[in-house]
């Protein structure tokens, strides 16, 4: 999914196995501003990255502890391929606050997206993959 106006950088990514629905939730989504990574490529990209190489995991786990219990709430969620509207209605919020709460986890983590922030989640064992 490519909107206008961002120099030809998709803004979210779906399968081609996704419904009607889900595409037109994801277009939404996207001109909310929202990036986009579908559950079920969330979840195979997290199996394939885990299959890397093991690192060093000290830096990570010293950062999440940085992280407020709403915000490691937020970031298993990200982690988890919800929305931040499925996140507000999860944790019964506003969107707003959702949006507060990823930019702080961005900031504190030192992370570009909300793609990072996913990766980052299971790289620091906040998240474990489900087989």
């Amino acid at each position: 999914m490519v909107p206008g106006g961002h120099c030809g950088r998709a803004a979210g990514f779906l399968l081609k196995e996704a419904s009607a629905a889900d595409l037109a939730d994801a277009v939404r989504s996207v001109a909310r501003g929202d990036a986009l990574l579908s559950p079920d490529l969330t979840r195979r990209l997290i199996t394939e990255f885990c299959r890397l190489e093991p690192r060093d995991h000290a830096d990570d786990t010293a950062r999440v502890h940085t992280l407020t219990a709403r915000e490691s709430e937020v970031l298993v969620l990200i982690a988890r391929g919800l929305s931040n509207g499925e996140i507000a209605s999860t944790l019964v919020v506003s969107e707003e606050t959702v949006k507060t709460h990823v930019g702080r986890i961005l900031g504190k983590l030192q992370l570009r997206d909300r793609t990072q922030a996913a990766i980052y989640a299971y790289e620091s064992r906040l998240v474990r993959p489900k087989d």
